[in-house]
């Protein structure tokens, strides 16, 4: 069509924006241009000016109005990303106005309450839960709400053994989300909204609770749900509560783990990886750097996002991991290649922003640091240009290969463990299997044979 303009890059499905008003979806798919504001300021929410809609100005959330907006212009947002956002933040504060709810008592509870209204989602969204979802992130961060003590008596429980888990255990932030979730599960099930009283608990209802899990839940998985009842167990013996017939009641789980052999990449299919990446972008450097520090070195992605300006000791050749799990402190050593390419990065693809992270995102919010999720599908998008995206995905696969290629090397399995931090030898145990022709000269001939 004479005079259209052509659609953006980023638009791969019409589906996905059936939600949005009708003059914001003919701006996205590249009906109208997206420079003609006097289009867009036919809904006065989402003028990006200083003509805000009054459900912004005179709402509940006026007080956040004017730094949210400046937020997403320091974060380098598209402009009509903005004025979505602005669109959802007039309509959450429209439904916080009708419940009653003031500014200080909105939090992900709430907004997740909010998403799942069925009197507001999903078709009454109108830029869609995904869009809602990430302007009410970018909100909350800015309301900063001022946490109300705990009254509920679950609530406390989960909360005092969220103290044991980090102040005693000294399990991160993730480890312990996972403990809680389950364990507040099993409790409340139990005692449905009473205070628990851990006397109370028999060994059928631990069983009980895990069969209910079992018939939905995979092996693996329920292994992780016995592993953080165990834990509050334990942290209820530590209080001077008799669990020893509670931590008995929990079955212990087959585990196949060790039946197949990890799958990892060869050699030549690590070389095909690492050519996947564009070095000659910005982006494409940050995450070749990204997939040095977790083939060289074995980070796990969580790792990666913890890393900063001060981790590296360019004198000595190092590379600070300040917060691996158990909140553990390691210093480890930086290869040629590994720090070559973060070098390339920081002098070349880096751009200028106040954070220290190492690694930071270079599109909105822009100089943030870059997340795990990122980081993943970096690595998965990088799997899949290399033509290896069928077998492989995610990060975890990069740092068994780094594993198996020491094992084959020689290195002993305390070198492996130390070096991937595992707790436990029997971790790295698994890849004692990988040699299969060192495994060959210490096969014992099968009895009753005569070779």
């Amino acid at each position: 069509m004479a005079g259209s303009v052509a659609k953006p890059a980023f638009i791969k499905d019409r589906g996905t924006y059936r939600h949005f008003p009708p003059d914001i979806k003919k701006c996205l798919l590249g009906v109208l241009d997206p420079t003609q504001e006097d289009i867009m300021s036919k809904d006065p929410c989402l003028a990006v000016d200083d003509h805000l809609d009054p459900r912004l100005t005179a709402g509940p959330l006026r007080e956040i109005v004017t730094p949210y907006l400046e937020t997403l212009r320091a974060g380098r947002y598209a402009t009509c990303t903005i004025r979505i956002y602005l669109d959802c933040l007039a309509q959450f504060g429209d439904w916080v106005q009708a419940e009653g709810i003031t500014a200080s008592g909105i939090d992900w509870v709430l907004i997740e309450h909010y998403l799942r209204d069925p009197h507001v989602a999903p078709s009454g969204l109108r830029n869609g839960i995904a869009s809602t979802r990430a302007a009410l992130r970018c909100m909350l961060r800015l309301l900063a709400p001022t946490p109300m003590p705990a009254t509920d008596p679950l609530t406390v429980e989960l909360a005092e053994f969220d103290t044991y888990l980090a102040e005693v255990c000294g399990l991160a932030q993730a480890t312990r989300m996972g403990r809680l979730r389950h364990v507040g599960a099993f409790l409340g099930q139990v005692f449905d909204g009473r205070a628990p009283i851990i006397n109370q608990i028999t060994a059928r209802q631990v069983e009980g609770f895990i069969a209910d899990w079992g018939s939905r839940w995979r092996p693996s998985a329920l292994r992780v749900v016995c592993g953080s009842l165990r834990s509050y167990f334990r942290y209820r013996a530590t209080l001077g509560d008799v669990t020893v017939a509670l931590e008995a009641a929990l079955p212990r789980l087959a585990d196949w783990r060790g039946v197949a052999l990890p799958k990892v990449l060869s050699d030549e299919e690590v070389e095909r990886f690492l050519r996947a990446f564009d070095r000659a972008d910005p982006i494409g450097q940050r995450d070749y750097a990204i997939a040095r520090c977790l083939i060289d070195l074995g980070l796990r992605g969580h790792e990666v996002t913890f890393l900063t300006l001060e981790s590296v000791d360019w004198r000595a050749a190092t590379l600070t991991v300040p917060r691996p799990k158990g909140r553990r402190v390691q210093r480890l050593p930086l290869p040629a290649s590994t720090g070559t390419a973060i070098a390339r990065y920081l002098r070349e693809g880096r751009p200028q922003t106040v954070h220290r992270a190492l690694f930071v995102r270079h599109r909105a919010p822009f100089g943030t640091p870059l997340g795990v999720p990122a980081i993943r599908n970096a690595m998965t998008r990088a799997f899949v240009r290399c033509g290896l995206g069928d077998r492989f995905c995610n990060t975890h696969v990069l740092r068994r290969t780094l594993a198996t290629r020491l094992q084959r090397s020689g290195a002993s399995v305390k070198e492996i463990a130390d070096l991937l931090r595992h707790q436990d030898l029997n971790t790295a145990r698994v890849y004692v299997r990988v040699d299969i022709e060192a495994l060959r000269a210490v096969a014992l001939p099968w009895p009753g044979s005569h070779s």
